[in-house]
């Protein structure tokens, strides 16, 4: 993926006005969860890989080096580790650690949402950037995947649709960098399930942010 990005900026660069350039972004953000408020008897693995795209219109601040800037994108968190999800239709989502003597390869819940990011950008003359933000999503996919053994034989179990989700979700962004590659944060305030309805899990993201222009 990095190495398509780059290609693209390279000859994107050649075909988009340097004015077009400063007033929309189109990025990736490609980042690990660091997720909160586990159950005490539920861990996760070290790497939760997840991933953002988006497209922003840059609103400069008068003749200032800041902008304003709103558009879209989509999110897709994903929380690795030995667990399941008791029931994913239930009333309650009660999540189950998987015993040490299954042998399981993949277990993971996924979340998949439409964004719309809003930022305060400054960039200087030497090419470093920095942004403040917030976002706001609508979460329109959910689902668990599960590969390992079930009653001693190896199966593959994907499970769509958890219920008591909060559909509604937010929190603030953070980025620092240098031209197209940004160092990226985003603590979700928001948590994952209805209060009551499921352990109150948010995530804590950090990653790098590409951005071909």
């Amino acid at each position: 993926m990095l190495m398509v990005l780059v290609f693209y900026n390279s000859t994107s660069a050649q075909l988009i006005s340097e004015s077009a350039k400063k007033k929309v972004t189109v990025g990736v953000d490609i980042f690990t969860d660091i997720w909160q408020n586990l159950p005490s008897d539920i861990s996760t693995r070290t790497i939760n890989q997840g991933a953002n795209v988006f497209i922003m219109y840059n609103k400069q601040l008068g003749k200032s080096k800041t902008a304003f800037a709103f558009g879209f994108g989509f999110s897709n968190h994903n929380m690795f580790g030995p667990f399941t999800i008791e029931d994913i239709r239930s009333d309650t989502i009660v999540f189950v650690p998987i015993p040490s003597n299954v042998n399981y390869r993949n277990s993971k819940m996924a979340l998949t949402s439409i964004d719309i990011p809003l930022e305060f950008k400054l960039k200087l003359d030497n090419g470093v950037k920095f942004g403040l933000g917030f976002k706001m999503g609508w979460v329109i996919s959910s689902k668990t995947k599960y590969r390992g053994d079930v009653d001693g034989v190896e199966r593959r179990v994907k499970e769509l649709g958890i219920n008591q989700l909060e559909n509604f979700v937010y929190g603030g962004t953070f980025r620092v960098g240098y031209k197209i590659v940004n160092l990226f944060a985003n603590y979700q305030i928001s948590k994952v399930f209805q209060k009551g309805k499921g352990p109150q899990l948010y995530p804590i993201s950090v990653g790098l942010t590409i951005t071909p222009f």
